[in-house]
């Protein structure tokens, strides 16, 4: 909840113990531990079914930028989604390495939610993603095992679909529509 007599700086987030993930969401820092092995199974394929056919071009057609969970920093407010990219033609290189945060807003971001994270990733931080128009919107649900896209019309984001269960083993997502996704392999084994 927001204290009015103290916004959320900067300095609070730097001043957060390293094992945990710090946000700072309309003046309010938000601190959670690091993702589950679950959560990190899933941005881990993710990130390389995606990352080899359009981050390094191998079987796919390349053009994009791929990052683990950067730190964006749009106006007060920064964010770490789970994934983002940007597409070359917006981004042509990637900032210094020794750059910490990224200010462009991505062209796609994806947000893996857990039972800590998925109010903010559903409303908060949607609200910002909107406004700073990103592109894409991915949820990833691992425990159900459900992927929903959505596009952003220029005014908010619109749902493109939901695939999940069995009947949605190979799936094409906008905008990485070119290959199909095998969403079986996304997920964690279970127990």
């Amino acid at each position: 909840m927001r204290d009015p007599k103290h916004e959320a700086t900067y300095a609070d987030l730097e001043a957060l113990p390293e094992q945990l993930v710090g946000q700072l969401i309309e003046g309010v820092l938000i601190a959670m531990p690091r993702p589950s092995v679950g959560h990190a199974v899933v941005t881990s394929n993710l990130g390389n079914d995606l990352g080899s056919p359009f981050g390094r071009g191998r079987g796919g057609p390349g053009g994009w930028w791929f990052l683990d969970e950067p730190e964006l920093h749009f106006g007060k407010n920064v964010l770490v989604p789970d994934l983002a990219a940007w597409r070359k033609e917006r981004m042509p290189t990637l900032p210094p390495a020794t750059t910490p945060f990224i200010s462009l807003a991505p062209d796609w971001v994806c947000e893996v939610l857990s039972p800590r994270t998925a109010s903010y990733d559903r409303i908060q931080k949607r609200r910002i993603y909107a406004h700073e128009k990103v592109g894409f919107l991915w949820y990833v649900e691992p425990v159900e095992r459900i992927l929903t896209a959505y596009r952003h019309d220029g005014t908010e984001f619109r749902e493109i679909g939901t695939w999940g269960g069995e009947e949605d083993d190979r799936v094409r997502v906008p905008p990485f529509d070119a290959i199909e996704l095998e969403l079986k392999g996304l997920w964690a084994p279970v127990e």
